[in-house]
Formats: structure tokens, sequence, C-alpha cells
């Protein structure tokens, strides 16, 4: 397998780069800037470290970027600065979602590409009936307004929910939603679940960012786990 993964100078990119080289998967990962990688990473023999911004990519780099790839993964996200929450970019990883697959979709491979997205438990599949309180409605509808980045983590996945869809020829995604993100050392045991099983806004849950990135890698990997989930947007909640 070879593996782009944006975002990867990220506090969960950098997981999941390190998880996809446990399995042998050979990686290119876009950073900012190099010093952000391990340097016990920057010398695996399987890493390919692409120093760019992804929102300032020519569309000729960004097809370069994806050609040979089996698999995208985004762990793109806004900086907790005021700058990072309200600047511009305001669609940073909805861009980057679109640019990506369009590249793959003119990349002529045999099989579809596996497009892996971290969102969040705050976001619904509007596939399912995934029913939430007035109240939380309320509080969601406040964020999306004043807050961009949780808007952007919609419009992400409702991309590859209804554009690319569940049939689409050259693309399979999945859309990976952690609850409140924890550092831990060690991955732990965690549940998949189809919808959230608790409130994001009231009676939220945990997930360790190596267990999402272990997630995203045994999806990438693992085609029995690909299998499960793949057109779907799993919650993932440490156990």
């Amino acid at each position: 397998m070879t593996s782009l993964v944006v975002g990867a100078s990220g506090a969960t990119g950098k997981l999941l780069v390190e998880q996809l080289l446990l399995r042998g998967d050979r990686v290119r990962a876009i950073v900012r800037s190099s010093n952000k990688i391990p340097p016990s990473l920057l010398e695996h023999p399987l890493l390919s470290v692409i120093e760019a911004r992804i929102s300032g990519a020519t569309d000729e780099d960004i097809a370069e970027y994806v050609d040979g790839c089996d698999a995208v993964a985004s762990c793109l996200g806004h900086n907790l600065t005021l700058r990072g929450i309200f600047g511009h970019p305001r669609q940073l990883v909805t861009r980057a979602v679109q640019r990506l697959s369009e590249a793959a979709m003119k990349n002529g491979a045999s099989k579809p590409i596996k497009f892996v997205l971290m969102n969040t438990a705050g976001n619904s599949n509007r596939d399912l009936d995934e029913r939430i309180s007035f109240a939380e409605q309320c509080v969601l509808t406040l964020l999306r307004r004043a807050v961009p980045p949780h808007l952007d983590n919609e419009l992400a996945a409702e991309y590859l929910r209804t554009a690319i869809a569940q049939n689409h020829s050259a693309i399979q995604w999945v859309v990976v939603r952690p609850d409140t993100l924890t550092d831990e050392a060690d991955v732990s045991d965690y549940h998949p679940h189809a919808s959230p099983t608790r409130s994001a806004i009231f009676n939220a849950g945990k997930t360790s960012r190596i267990n999402v990135a272990h997630f995203m890698a045994e999806l990438i990997s693992n085609e029995d786990i690909w299998n499960r989930w793949k057109g779907q947007m799993p919650v993932i909640y440490n156990a």
C-alpha cells in the first residue's frame, strides 16, 4: 500500500504516519515543515515527506501527490488560535477533500482509491436517523454560524457522502468521527459504532488520538475492516 497523508504534522497525523509505517505501508506525508516530524520517522525508508501547504498547492501539485497512491487520509484541521479559527481559508478541509478527490478521479487507477477523513462526533451522518435533542440542535446551529471549523468539518463529510456517495468508480470513503480527543502514549481498547451512543455536546465521550490513528490505519491496511465500514461515518470511543 502507498498512502498519502495530509495534515501529517498535526497531533493525530503524526501518529497515523507512524501506524502506517508499522504496518509496512509506504507513506507520502504532506507537512508545512519537516521539523514537525520526529527524527526517527524522517529516517524511515518507507516515508516520503513533501513540504507544502495543501491550500496553496496547484492542481498539478495535487495530481502529483495523489498519483500512484492506494489511499488518501486527511487529518487536516484548523489551528486552535483566533487566526486559525476565524481566519482564511475557512473551508480548508472541504477544499482539500474536494481537490484530492478530483485528482483521484482523474488518476485512472485500476481500482478505487480509499479516502479516510478524520472528522468529529459533533457532525451527524445524514444517511442515518441520528436524532439529537432540541438543545443540541440549538448549540450546533450556533457552532455552524459562530465557529467556521465546525461547518468546514460538516461540509467536508457532506462532499464525500453526497458528491462521491456509495458507488463511485474511482473513490471509496470512510469518515471517522472521534469524540473529545485526548493524548495517550499507547493504543488501547476502543469501539467503533455506526452512530453516536452519547451526546457529543452534553455527554461527550473520549477518544485518544493514537486510537484514531490506529483505526484509520486499520481501515487503510485491513480489507475486512474497510469492507465493514466503507461508505459510513463510524464514531469511535475509548473503551
